[in-house]
């Protein structure tokens, strides 16, 4: 998988001691926010999955309370722009940070596609497994096992949420979109039911603090960017932006649904960060 990466560093925040203590104290409730919301969704898998099977009438519902609540804890401001769709279909998104994923999921019943690696990561891993994520292996051997995993889930009716661009960025730009997992709307009739929605994810980084703050990119450690976030006093915020759905059967391709929905999260981004904005 290609990382994205910016020839200048990250911003260096030195985090003092009242930093470290708000980011104990704001730690220790997101933990047990975020655990307590994973131990309840796994109990009520225990009954969902039995009588619902593919089916997670119960369960979203904790995820997306989870999510809300995360923002309130670490002091960012949340806003929602636009309107989920309620159509059968997918979302595709920009990737600028882990954030992403609690943004994304606060407003919405979607199911995150993500790389197999995610899965064995600490934290984040966790989560993915438990709140349904598809994982997928870069392995062309295994594209055809994949794209039928994905048609069973959307067949489901499971709205499935993935980030064309391939990895994540600072958050002031947005990279060209991968049409691979596109493909996957072409096959079986998918096409004639299927609309995916774009969605732009905007930062604003604290005051005082560089315009990438939130970006986590490159090799970027998990864990100093949490403590970052969590030790930051005055915080930025994000909003979440829906753009018109585009019906599948009105493009004529992978590739031409792929610009099309990057062409929408690009102009809002150049539209909303304005001299900031350097895609």
């Amino acid at each position: 998988m290609t990382t994205w990466r910016e020839a200048e560093p990250a911003d260096t925040v030195r985090i003092g001691p009242p930093g470290l203590v708000l980011a104990v104290l704001r730690g220790l409730v997101f933990g047990a926010v975020t655990y307590g919301g994973l131990a309840l969704l796994l109990l009520l898998r225990l009954i969902e999955r039995p009588l619902f099977g593919a089916d997670r009438p119960l369960t979203p519902h904790v995820t997306r309370t989870v999510c809300r609540l995360a923002f309130p804890i670490l002091g960012i401001r949340y806003r929602v722009r636009g309107t989920p769709m309620r159509h059968r279909g997918a979302v595709v998104s920009n990737h600028v940070s882990w954030l992403d994923i609690f943004a994304l999921n606060a407003c919405q019943t979607v199911y995150f596609v993500a790389k197999s690696e995610v899965s064995r990561w600490a934290f984040i891993g966790w989560l993915a497994r438990a709140t349904g994520t598809v994982f997928i292996a870069r392995d062309p051997k295994e594209a055809k096992a994949q794209q039928a995993v994905f048609e069973a889930r959307l067949r489901a009716g499971h709205k499935l949420m993935f980030f064309p661009e391939g990895t994540s960025t600072d958050g002031l730009r947005v990279i060209p979109f991968k049409s691979t997992l596109f493909a996957a709307f072409y096959t079986h009739g998918l096409d004639e039911i299927m609309q995916v929605q774009p969605v732009s994810l905007v930062y604003r980084a604290p005051d005082g603090r560089g315009e990438r703050f939130y970006g986590w990119w490159g090799d970027m450690n998990f864990a100093s960017h949490l403590l970052k976030v969590l030790a930051q006093f005055r915080q930025g915020s994000v909003e979440v932006v829906f753009h018109d759905p585009i019906a599948v059967d009105s493009v004529a391709s992978r590739k031409d649904l792929a610009r099309a929905c990057e062409a929408s999260v690009r102009s809002d981004l150049r539209t909303t960060l304005g001299p900031r904005y350097q895609g």
